[in-house]
């Protein structure tokens, strides 16, 4: 089979996630099964527990969800929201994700779950969704768009493939509207990104595809407190981690971290759930 052709930000996020550094940190500091940003009770709750109250926040905002309902998860990492939404749901659901690594990890992870017959994993890119236009009544992402080179185009899919009525419900990273010039750089620089998205931004884009907004969900402060929890992490178990992780990696890791921090106590940068519903008739 051909190698896939993928964006110059698409390809850069799948080598770094195929990597070995990155599979060991995502899989034993982030939260194993939900590698994106967690809602906190508490700032020093586990990840995994706050990681998984985002995906129960998410599902919540969804009405019919059921046997009968077909997901696409852009960017679905793990597998963590996917096998949540088919064993709680009972929904189908295909998990779209570039990383070979994460995926094949994703796919062990649903054979002991029992759940391979609810969740296809594919290896893809969702600048360019391998499904036929209306085709899912939910499209789902958690943290994965700021990766791409080709928001509008990523935003563009996911309106194509869904149902008339069904709902496009995402979390991404974002700088604030009203975020100065260049404040962002060693975020970006770290990310291998000219930018990241705004809400602004994707309202015009969500606009433009005929998606209607139903809500947003403002969580920034969980942002800040989420990345101030895995730099913790890593910190309080750096030794432990040399074992199987690169010390040049881990401390790239916790200077990019520290950079997501203090953007995020300096107010320019954004998270929270955005929720979408396709206009078609």
């Amino acid at each position: 089979m051909p190698e896939r052709e993928y964006s110059g930000a698409v390809s850069t996020a799948r080598d770094y996630y195929n990597s070995s550094d990155a599979d060991a940190f995502y899989s034993q500091v982030w939260g194993g099964e939900d590698i994106h940003v967690g809602i906190y009770e508490t700032p020093d709750e586990p990840i995994f527990a706050a990681s998984r109250r985002t995906v129960e926040r998410m599902a919540a905002r969804l009405t019919g969800l059921g046997p009968e309902s077909r997901v696409l998860d852009i960017g679905a990492g793990y597998g963590g929201s996917a096998r949540y939404l088919a064993s709680t749901y009972g929904c189908r659901v295909v998990a779209v994700n570039l990383s070979e690594v994460e995926n094949e990890r994703h796919r062990k992870m649903n054979a002991e779950g029992g759940l391979e017959h609810l969740i296809e994993v594919v290896d893809a890119s969702f600048e360019d969704v391998p499904a036929e236009s209306d085709s899912f009544d939910v499209v789902w992402s958690q943290d994965a768009i700021l990766h791409s080179g080709q928001r509008e185009r990523a935003v563009e899919e996911a309106a194509r493939v869904l149902k008339p009525g069904g709902d496009f419900i995402f979390t991404d990273p974002m700088q604030s509207d009203d975020c100065p010039e260049g404040v962002l750089q060693p975020i970006l620089d770290r990310i291998h990104l000219d930018s990241l998205g705004s809400p602004g931004f994707y309202r015009a884009a969500a606009e433009g595809v005929g998606l209607r907004e139903v809500g947003f969900e403002d969580y920034s402060k969980h942002l800040t407190t989420h990345y101030a929890r895995v730099l913790e992490e890593t910190e309080a178990r750096e030794e432990e981690l040399s074992a199987r992780i690169s010390p040049d990696y881990i401390g790239r890791m916790k200077k990019g971290l520290a950079h997501w921090v203090e953007g995020g106590r300096a107010g320019y940068l954004t998270w929270g759930i955005f929720h979408f519903r396709s206009q078609r008739s």
